[in-house]
């Protein structure tokens, strides 16, 4: 960990007293797990992949959900350990340049930045389809011009509520997740009551325990769904970059994160279960296996379980949901640029913070602008090229998980031997982590080589391999030309192992420091 007196190679824009001028203090244990949720979407990661999860490994969702939760798990205690010594918005730049210089930092923050642009231009797409259902408007939501046009509102305002400030904010995601997890408990329990009473029909099947047991999956299979339980799972880490908006930042930021992993757990394996149970595996009507049925199972499931009024509540929580991930993706990755600005590794426009509302104001502009440009591009384009846009992001998301993982490690190499609960933490388990992490990045990259994965097809290779490596490939001419423009820092002069991190005084030193 950095020392007070052991001052960066060279001056920094602003000192450590200060921190980056965000609003310190302005978050909670329960604000900071609330934003962390609100980036995962609950209600539209599992409206939008349960289905394709079932078509992969067939009964065996809810195992796919324990097993990808448990590197999920790891990283989530990786970042806790790393955000006790460090806590820094940058994240994952910060912490894979401490760890391993600048270049691999650079593209931990690209990582960051590459899965932010391409789930927004999708939330986008799902939050106007889905109002527009929700209003009775099923012939415009087949109109692409006005469905773009909705989509962009919706990017705009939510740009424009993260450019207000943290408090607004959470205040907007307390109420959006209230309503999330509210539904999918009417619809879980809901389902589970007419199965386990008879009531919901003869393609209903009662849960077994071998739903819960990984065997039995195929190497492919598996990676398949433990990539798409990635996405589900992924937005968790958004807890950690408002850690320097958190009250004890070096604390509270590492619990928020391992509660939202632990809640979501619960939440996606009681959805599967009750989701399987009801719905059956048939190959027609509403059964899980009808390829018809893999866009959206829960609104699917509305009609039977609810009637016409939680039908129409589970299309606008959809859409309230994605409208949720839309705000707090872009909450964090302004906050990434932010700090790679500030230790100088993007051009110093990234580190202006608004001196009223205290937030990255032209970082939070610049990523409402590139995903309105990413999401108008694919639509206009190709409608098939933007469905396999998601499904590529799972890569991309691996892939940074996996250099925060092993920077953890690599961070503490030195003082792991210090203890038990040094080794486990800092050592054995964010190790474990990185290494499900890379096997998740190599398995799903082979795949999705193939020319029939997905969508679209460039040449031999398939759509959704070229999107998602493609993307994090552009970083690299891009990380070159900031190298030629920004040569302190790929030098190692503006941070470095020893650097002290930016962030407001909490009154108390960070725990467990090097």
């Amino acid at each position: 960990m950095a020392r007070a007196d052991h001052p960066p190679s060279s001056p920094l824009p602003t000192s450590p007293a200060a921190g980056k001028g965000l609003q310190s203090g302005a978050l909670g244990l329960w604000g900071n797990t609330v934003i962390g949720l609100g980036a995962t979407a609950p209600v539209y990661s599992l409206a939008a992949t349960l289905g394709y999860i079932v078509l992969a490994v067939h009964d065996k969702a809810p195992a796919m959900f324990l097993v990808a939760f448990v590197p999920m798990l790891l990283v989530a205690v990786a970042y806790r350990e790393l955000n006790r010594a460090a806590p820094d918005c940058g994240t994952t730049f910060t912490w894979g340049t401490k760890a391993f210089g600048p270049w691999v930092g650079w593209m931990g923050g690209w990582g960051v930045a590459v899965s932010a642009i391409i789930v927004l231009a999708n939330v986008a797409e799902i939050s106007a389809v889905y109002t527009l259902r929700f209003l009775g408007l099923d012939g415009a939501a087949e109109n692409l011009p006005l469905r773009v046009a909705l989509g962009l509102v919706f990017i705009v305002g939510m740009t424009w509520v993260s450019y207000r400030g943290i408090v607004i904010s959470e205040r907007v995601q307390n109420v959006l997740i209230v309503v999330q997890f509210l539904v999918l408990g009417v619809v879980s329990l809901g389902a589970l009551y007419l199965v386990y009473s008879g009531g919901a029909g003869e393609q209903a099947v009662r849960p077994q325990w071998d739903w819960f047991s990984p065997f039995g999956v195929s190497g492919s299979a598996m990676a398949e769904a433990v990539i798409l339980c990635i996405f589900i799972y992924w937005g968790w880490d958004a807890c950690l970059a408002v850690s320097e908006e958190t009250r004890d930042a070096d604390r509270t930021p590492g619990r928020a994160a391992l509660l939202a992993t632990v809640i979501l757990v619960v939440t996606y394996v009681l959805v599967a279960v009750a989701v399987q149970a009801y719905a059956g595996f048939g190959t027609t009507g509403i059964g899980l296996n009808n390829p018809e049925n893999a866009d959206d199972v829960l609104s699917t499931l509305g009609a039977p379980v609810g009637g016409a009024v939680l039908s129409g509540l589970l299309l606008v929580t959809v859409a309230i949901s994605a409208a949720s991930s839309t705000q707090t993706t872009i909450l964090p990755t302004a906050r990434g640029t932010l700090s790679m600005a500030v230790y100088g590794a993007l051009p110093q426009r990234f580190a202006k913070v608004h001196p009223r509302f205290k937030t990255p104001s032209y970082g939070t502009v610049v990523m409402g602008a590139a995903a309105v440009a990413f999401y108008l591009v694919l639509s206009l384009v190709s409608q098939n090229a933007l469905q396999d846009s998601i499904a590529s992001l799972g890569l991309a998301v691996a892939f940074y998980y996996g250099i925060t993982a092993f920077s953890c490690v690599w961070f503490f190499r030195r003082t792991l031997t210090r203890s038990a609960r040094d080794l486990l933490l800092r050592g054995v388990f964010p190790a474990l982590g990185g290494l499900a992490m890379l096997w998740a990045f190599v398995q799903s990259s082979v795949d999705m080589l193939a020319p029939d994965y997905g969508f679209t097809t460039f040449g031999p290779l398939g759509g959704v391999f070229v999107i998602g490596v493609g993307m994090l490939a552009l970083g690299v001419p891009l990380m070159l030309l900031c190298a030629a423009r920004l040569g302190a820092f790929f030098r190692g002069e503006t941070l470095d192992a020893d650097t002290p991190v930016l962030v407001p005084d909490t009154g108390q030193p960070p725990v467990g420091g090097l």
